[in-house]
């Protein structure tokens, strides 16, 4: 299953659609599903979702967090053996999944490292690199788990990995409570250098009040391991029906 949580990325999503290597993926031996969580989208995004032949579904409410809560709910409930989740606004290069799939194991996740020299030059502004260097050097003075950046958006989980995630995060502090629960639970995490590129649309993350809360929920999760909220598979999100 590939996860493409979306808020009015109209610019970009069709792009980011048409370049998924549904044919490669095939001939690897995977069987390739698209699911757009979409977050009450004001444009086209859920529109041209439909038009190319995805699966869209209608979170509760807003936020990143609750979109890939709400996908991986689907996931469970349908029985996919690995998610692949990035953005939608063009980022990244659908296509490395192809090298990331293969070094999948059982009860794993591998996450994609932006922060290496495959990063466009244009792609992130000197103030988010310095953020993401920050937040992912904080990540492992409190966790001990080792991750090369605790910020990127393209993930790929095993089956057995998803349903050991215990979340309850609403918008962009999602990546950071998925590692923190890899270090909670035991959760084998591996990193995997990728491309980045600059977003098509406007920006939604970057303000030191979005990296403020992403630290905020680091500590929150180093002093409280386990959320309030009950486990994924228990059916407490639903989803509303594609409008």
């Amino acid at each position: 299953m590939i996860l493409l949580p979306v808020l009015n990325e109209e610019d970009g999503l069709e792009r980011v659609l048409h370049t998924i290597p549904h044919m490669q993926l095939k001939e690897s031996g995977w069987s390739s599903s698209v699911v757009i969580i979409d977050g009450n989208s004001s444009d086209n995004s859920r529109k041209i979702g439909k038009e190319s032949g995805c699966e869209v579904l209608v979170q509760p409410t807003k936020g990143k967090g609750e979109a890939i809560r709400v996908g991986f709910e689907y996931a469970i409930k349908n029985q996919f053996d690995a998610v692949v989740m990035f953005d939608a606004d063009q980022t990244y290069h659908p296509e490395d999944m192809l090298k990331m799939l293969p070094q999948l194991e059982s009860g794993q996740i591998i996450v994609g490292n932006r922060l290496t020299n495959q990063m466009h030059p244009h792609a992130m502004t000197t103030q988010n690199w310095i953020g993401n260097h920050l937040l992912t050097w904080s990540a492992v003075m409190l966790f001990g788990l080792e991750i090369h950046d605790v910020c990127s958006g393209y993930w790929i989980f095993d089956k057995e990995a998803i349903k050991k995630m215990n979340l309850n995060s609403m918008d962009f502090e999602i990546e950071a409570e998925m590692y923190a629960e890899c270090a909670v639970a035991n959760i084998q995490l591996r990193n995997y250098p990728i491309r980045y590129q600059p977003r098509i649309g406007q920006p939604k993350l970057g303000s030191i009040r979005d990296g403020s809360s992403i630290l905020k929920k680091l500590i929150i999760r180093r002093l409280f391991p386990h959320p309030v909220d009950a486990e994924l598979g228990r059916g407490k999100l639903s989803l509303q029906p594609n409008q």
